[in-house]
């Protein structure tokens, strides 16, 4: 049998086994509904000027929005995980998209900068409940297949955050920002009725290590998060957290500012940024169920650091295109990183621990676009992207040398 017979086998069967058992509808729609999850919170970089114009605020008060929307977002991965153990999991990712709906609505509504800045950071309180829950649903249906389900939904992300910040973009220059993000809104509450029918209450056991707080429970859940090589796997999650924040908050603004093109043209690239990142995840899956984490996340997070260093130094539209898409592979890092995690804590803590986790690594990703921001209003935008890759580049190192 030939090498590519062997892997188109395995793809088959790899299929048959995702789609079994009416697996395949639950997988369907939770995909779907994180890629309106996360491909919205990526509008906002995209429509950074018309916030800047609108109401007439800077990159360090553009930089204080999103890393505001990225801290409620890691804030709100502990009720999620919690609730997720505790009302089921299919209960919370109805919850989380509905009231993203809401929350969408009252940004597009928006009169005042304080009210924008209300409905941004209820929207990323809303969004985190449903990022724990939907690696635990995977880890519980799919236990030989969690990398190659976890894979495909982030490249369902993925193509959210390829298409809907791009289609924003083009609404916002042809009718007005608040349409473009505003009609998202019906969308959440369609995908949250596909998901109360598809997705069962629960997928776990449905015993939890937080039915009832006290020290012996948190002692349970310090010890569950530290099994295995959990610290490490999380220590380079908090760089690759950073990097992605601070990258994806301003590379629409860096490409306009710093190289010089065009809001539509920056638009594009950064969705193509999230395309390749739709075709790097579930290669990243197939190989993290195969090879394991230390080699999946190496390439992924290797790739992504090569271009931050590189791109303060180039110009022109094809040098941007090819350190763009060399900087996609960091796509693949979620995928290792958060399934390994995942499938190491204790089934009883997996949305608790997760949402812990989560909430802990993004709380310190969420520093970076405020960094960012304020270093881009002095006039350092190259170096705040070389901070980046000095800190994606630490992760690396933790890769090689300690997993």
């Amino acid at each position: 049998m030939s090498h590519l017979q062997a892997i188109g086998r395995y793809a088959k069967t790899a299929t048959e086994d995702l789609w079994s058992d009416g697996r395949g509808w639950i997988l369907l729609t939770v995909g779907i509904g994180w890629s309106l999850s996360i491909g919205v919170r990526f509008v906002y970089p995209a429509l950074v000027p018309y916030f800047q114009s609108d109401f007439g605020i800077g990159l360090t008060t553009t930089g204080l929005l999103l890393t505001l929307l990225w801290g409620a977002y890691a804030v709100g991965h502990v009720p999620g995980g919690v609730l997720g153990d505790r009302i089921g999991e299919g209960n919370v990712v109805v919850l989380s998209t509905l009231v993203s709906a809401a929350a969408v609505l009252v940004v597009a509504t928006s009169v005042t900068l304080p009210m924008l800045f209300a409905g941004t950071i209820a929207f990323g309180l809303a969004t985190a409940l449903y990022g724990p829950t939907r690696f635990t649903i995977f880890t519980d249906i799919y236990p030989d297949r969690a990398g190659s389900a976890i894979g495909l939904t982030m490249a369902a992300g993925s193509v959210g955050n390829t298409v809907f910040p791009v289609a924003a973009a083009v609404v916002a220059s042809y009718a007005t920002w608040r349409v473009g993000i505003g009609a998202f809104g019906p969308l959440f509450v369609a995908v949250a009725v596909a998901l109360w029918i598809a997705v069962p209450k629960r997928t776990s056991s449905g015993s939890s290590a937080v039915d009832e707080f006290s020290w012996e429970v948190f002692a349970r859940i310090k010890r569950g998060i530290s099994r295995e090589s959990i610290p490490i796997v999380v220590l380079v999650q908090v760089t690759v957290s950073f990097v992605i924040q601070g990258f994806s908050s301003f590379y629409p603004t860096y490409l306009a500012v710093a190289k010089g093109l065009s809001p539509q043209l920056a638009a594009t690239l950064f969705g193509l940024f999230f395309a390749v990142g739709a075709l790097i995840q579930p290669f990243s899956g197939s190989m993290l169920d195969r090879f394991g984490t230390r080699p999946t996340l190496a390439v992924s997070l290797g790739g992504c650091i090569v271009a931050l260093w590189l791109l303060p130094f180039v110009q022109g539209l094809v040098p941007l295109v090819a350190l763009t898409v060399l900087a996609s592979t960091w796509n693949g890092c979620g995928v290792a990183t958060q399934t390994y995690i995942a499938s190491s804590l204790p089934e009883d803590m997996q949305g608790t621990g997760m949402g812990t986790l989560k909430a802990g690594w993004m709380t310190a990703g969420a520093t970076s676009p405020l960094i960012i921001g304020v270093l881009a209003d002095y006039g350092s935008f190259d170096e705040g992207f070389l901070l980046l890759a000095a800190v994606g580049t630490i992760g690396l190192v933790l890769t090689l040398t300690r997993l």
